[in-house]
Order: C-alpha cells, then structure tokens, then sequence
C-alpha cells in the first residue's frame, strides 16, 4: 500500500464536511428549525455520523468506503426535506445537508480511488503469477 498516493485535501475535504454535517444536524434539529418548539428527537440522527468520525479522521480506506454509503442516507434525507418541508429555513438547511453529504461522498470517492485501482494492479498481477 506505501506505493499509493492517497490526496490529504481530499482526507480533509471529507473529514471537514463530516464534522460540519454533525453539527448542523444538531444546531438543526435543537435550535435553528425543530420540528417541534424546543428541539426534536430528530437529533438523535447525528448519533450514525459519529460511528465513523475517528475511522474517517485517520483516512481509514475501510471506514471510508461505508461511510460513504452511510452518508448516502443523509443526501437522500436532504433532498426530500428540500422538497417537501414548509418553513423556508428548513429548507435552506436541507440543501446544506445535501451539499455536505455530497462533498464528503465525493471526498471519500476520490480519496479511495488511487487505493482501489492499486489492489486491483496487484490482484491481476496474483492471477497471472
């Protein structure tokens, strides 16, 4: 693996947008535009993006790989709440919600790829030994 260029900007593309999704989940669902007056339970939905925060500030490729399917979930959420929630500032956050989901897939995408191609180098050079 020490013959793989992995892009730190793209680490800390993915770890930036990581811990800025986690806060705005938080801020969102307590403070800016609850569901409910006082904070929701909706909250609780930063809880899965904390799972992969130490794996993905390390540039674990593991850890990475289904972050990046678990943060699928909030792009999906995202652009649903775009579409269908009433406030405006709801709306506003969804959109960031989706872009940050889609930075940090990208990220992660990205960051992976060099790693990727080199394993399967070496599994082709396995096969024809």
């Amino acid at each position: 693996m020490s013959d793989v260029h992995l892009n730190p900007w793209l680490k800390w593309g993915a770890k930036l947008s990581l811990v800025a999704l986690i806060v705005l989940c938080l801020f969102w669902e307590l403070f800016w535009a609850p569901l409910r007056p006082g904070g929701s339970f909706l909250a609780l939905k930063a809880l899965p993006l904390l799972l992969p925060l130490r794996g993905v500030w390390r540039g674990s490729l593991y850890t990475m790989q289904w972050a990046a399917m678990l943060i699928l979930l909030y792009f999906m959420e995202g652009l649903v709440r775009v579409w269908s929630d009433p406030q405006p500032l709801s709306q506003i956050l969804a959109g960031v919600e989706t872009a940050l989901a889609l930075v940090f897939y990208l990220c992660a995408i990205f960051y992976l790829w060099p790693a990727k191609k080199a394993a399967k180098k070496r599994a082709r050079k396995e096969v024809n030994a």
